[in-house]
């Protein structure tokens, strides 16, 4: 049978005398297809290959037998709610026919059918309960077309990251190897810092976006103290106010506050929360951050004296793709994603986020509470510990991106490096296998091998000994853990700055 078939099938379970078969007799007389079932484990096997309805005799909903078919009712998915037509006792009340009716409401969507039954009235119920399972079918069939697009446009936005990722990567580390030789004009490295920064949010947003619908945001939790994590946070956004420009201030507690999180997600809170204060505040109005202890809670707030928004927009501040209507221009750039994904982060810590205007005109707060770690949990203190001085290596980096490769190259070279490139996945293997190296940064997007292939190559030849980085613009945590599984003892997600460079050889150092 097809399963077009088996899903419009009526499986009917009535062992007294000749019921199965004589309402199969009247179910096919109608042009409806029946199959009777033995036993209830016999039907609810056949349950799982599909069914429109299930027709049962009340005495078989023995405690045991009527446990099976609730079994099997709480494991139907979201969107099945299987009609249950029951060929009930004659005569009395129907409360007092035994316990076993009163184990039907378990059951959910449950017809009773009086005894003796009449044709009409079987078909009638029969038809009726075939239309409410085809209502079902196609609410399944929406939520498969809804999934399979979410999973096309996840696998469409990874892709373009990673298109995006690798030109921003060879902007970025150039314009940083660029301000480290010197020579070059403060002014104009500093505008292609800032817009390739500000791709790379965008890009980040689109991509964090995605995983939130599809629930893929994973967090690395630790104890940590949110006061330094926030200091350092506005420190390095003290530039984007001096640019807008606005005045900054920050009001710290005072005293630590021990929260249990993840440091990079966290920070993104605190940078999307700040950002979007500056960003709706007009040159020369003011920011202010404050944090403090609240009970159990510590209490993030951002306040600003900028634009304000309106009390019927408040509702919606938090919503996929909203931005606050404005008559700033869009110099400030933004997709309206930013407080949809710091929303899902705070709620993944077991915070709450909320919004605060007296109007138009009139400012915003917007305040975020996180619980605080219990007394004796504090944060491990953060040691000021200086970078040992990096030591001279031999360095392969493989990239199919003539820019990529040249910049990574002038990157190493000017920290010291001894390096050698290639551009494909087998002269990268031939060279590893010819030359020792202690470090080899490989792009996963190689033509004729791809970088994992590569890795696996390399791991096999030479066991250990290389440390291997990949270097890709897939930077979700499925994409790190392939990297793992591939023989990679470290994942690197494009635009790469300067310090990750100099953190991978470091770490290089660490496992030797």
């Amino acid at each position: 049978m097809n399963e077009e078939a088996s899903s419009e099938r009526l499986l009917v379970l009535a062992p007294t005398g000749r019921d199965a078969e004589l309402a199969l007799e009247v179910l096919r007389g109608a042009g409806l297809e029946g199959e009777a079932c033995r036993g209830m484990a016999p039907l609810c096997e056949a349950l799982e290959a599909g069914a429109g309805a299930a027709l049962l005799a009340e005495e078989v909903l023995s405690p045991a037998q009527a446990a099976l078919l609730t079994a099997w009712v709480a494991r139907q998915p979201p969107w099945s709610d299987l009609p249950v037509l029951i060929f009930t006792s004659q005569g009395g009340p129907l409360d007092l026919r035994g316990p076993a009716l009163a184990r039907l409401g378990t059951l959910g969507n449950v017809t009773l059918l009086d005894r003796p039954l009449r044709r009409m009235m079987l078909v009638s119920a029969a038809r009726a309960a075939l239309r409410a399972r085809r209502r079902q079918y196609a609410a399944r069939d929406v939520l498969a077309a809804q999934r399979r697009s979410m999973t096309a446009r996840d696998q469409f936005l990874a892709m373009l990251g990673h298109e995006l990722r690798n030109p921003l990567g060879a902007i970025t580390l150039a314009a940083q190897v660029m301000e480290r030789k010197g020579g070059a004009d403060a002014r104009q490295l500093g505008v292609v810092q800032r817009q390739a920064a500000q791709l790379g949010r965008l890009v980040d947003d689109l991509l964090d976006v995605a995983r939130v619908t599809s629930g893929k945001i994973t967090l690395e939790r630790r104890p940590l103290d949110l006061g330094e994590l926030v200091t350092r946070s506005l420190e390095a956004l003290e530039p984007v106010a001096a640019a807008r420009p606005v005045a900054f201030a920050f009001r710290p507690p005072g005293e630590p506050l021990a929260v249990e999180g993840d440091p990079a997600r966290l920070e993104q809170v605190v940078a999307n929360l700040v950002r979007n204060a500056i960003k709706y505040t007009a040159p020369g109005g003011h920011v202010e951050v404050a944090l403090a202890r609240d009970g159990s809670d510590a209490v993030l707030v951002v306040r600003d004296d900028g634009i304000g928004i309106a009390p019927d927009h408040l509702a919606h501040v938090f919503d996929l793709f909203m931005q606050v209507p404005t008559t700033l221009d869009r110099s400030q750039g933004g997709l309206g994603l930013g407080l949809t994904v710091t929303r899902t982060l705070v709620a993944m810590h077991g915070g709450a986020i909320t919004v605060e205007s007296a109007g138009v005109g009139r400012g915003s707060t917007f305040t975020a509470r996180l619980p605080l770690l219990p007394a004796g949990q504090e944060a491990p203190a953060a040691g000021a510990q200086r970078a040992p001085p990096l030591r001279r290596r031999r360095v392969l980096v493989v990239d199919d991106g003539e820019d990529n490769r040249a910049v990574m190259q002038m990157c190493l070279e000017g920290l010291g490096q001894e390096v050698r490139v290639a551009s494909d996945g087998p002269s990268a293997v031939a060279q590893a296998l010819a030359e020792p190296f202690e470090v080899i940064l490989v792009d996963i997007g190689l033509p004729q091998l791809d970088g994992y292939e590569v890795a696996r190559r390399i791991r096999s030849a030479l066991g250990r000994a290389p440390f291997l980085v990949a270097a890709t613009g897939y930077g979700q945590p499925e994409d790190r853990q392939r990297s793992l599984d591939a023989g990679f003892d470290f994942h690197l997600t494009k635009p790469i700055g300067l310090r990750a460079v100099e953190d991978v050889l470091r770490r290089a150092d660490g496992r030797r």
